[in-house]
């Protein structure tokens, strides 16, 4: 049933952008916005670009996050489950959304957050979930779920902490306060401050650069890039080798090396 609001997913040239779309309520995310970015996911999959950037419509925000007003049938029932001191509603919510931007972020090709606006709660862990990060200078992330007693549950405490370090974490996660665009990319939240307006723009460059490279080896790269935290330096470095030996193997550099002895822009074809 289309409700006018969702998650729109658009294709242009190499780039998927995926767009929250629900600007009334900031982006926030309901029931309806999480079943739609499940169904935007599960078609990136099945016919990956070179690139996934992620926006919020409407110009004034990223994503408010989760939406807690009542009439989001999440919150029904998390109120019923919260009077009964129950946790498996919790738990199944929590599961069911982690899924979702676990689903996103893994994608296997860069995923880009142009965050256009403010980015509180929910749309912050999202945004620091992402591979990279462009921000618009009047824009605002801020983890703000302590404020109405809760925590980031959809992937933000690890992934904020590995991003900036647990320190700088705490010091976001437990004040809930506003960070803005020079603050962020000072302590490494984002890569880069837009010109103003130009978080969307600026983002879709990025992309495009990325998918000018070799696409079997952004993916090769960005998949040791994304496990790195997770192994210590010396089966680190075995996964980074094992990795350029299979994308040499793949042939691809073949178009590359060919292109710069001929003082040619190399094309890379897709992975088969």
């Amino acid at each position: 049933m289309d409700r006018g609001y969702g998650v729109r997913l658009e294709r242009q040239g190499p780039v998927a952008v995926v767009t929250f779309d629900r600007p009334e309520r900031k982006n926030a995310f309901d029931e309806h916005m999480w079943g739609c970015l499940e169904a935007a996911v599960a078609d990136i999959r099945q016919r990956p670009p070179r690139a996934v950037v992620v926006t919020g419509a409407g110009g004034r925000a990223f994503s408010a996050g989760f939406d807690v007003n009542p009439d989001n049938p999440m919150v029904e029932r998390l109120a019923r489950a919260v009077e009964r001191h129950d946790r498996g509603p919790a738990w199944e919510l929590i599961t069911r959304i982690r899924g979702a931007v676990d689903s996103l972020v893994s994608i296997e090709v860069p995923v880009i957050a142009a965050i256009n606006g403010l980015a509180y709660g929910g749309g912050a862990e999202i945004a620091c979930r992402c591979d990279l990060r462009v921000m618009d200078p009047s824009g605002v992330i801020c983890f703000s779920e302590t404020r109405l007693g809760l925590m980031p549950d959809h992937g933000g405490v690890v992934g904020l902490a590995r991003l900036v370090g647990a320190s700088r974490a705490a010091d976001l996660i437990l004040t809930a306060r506003e960070v803005g665009a020079e603050e962020a990319l000072s302590m490494g939240l984002v890569n880069r401050v837009s010109a103003p307006g130009k978080a969307l723009d600026e983002a879709m460059d990025l992309a495009c650069a990325i998918a000018s490279n070799g696409p079997r080896a952004v993916r090769s790269a960005l998949s040791v890039i994304r496990r790195v935290a997770d192994l210590d330096a010396l089966s680190a470095l075995e996964l980074e080798t094992e990795t350029a030996v299979d994308l040499i193997a793949s042939g691809e550099c073949i178009h590359g090396i060919t292109a710069f002895l001929s003082k040619q822009k190399a094309v890379f074809p897709d992975p088969a």
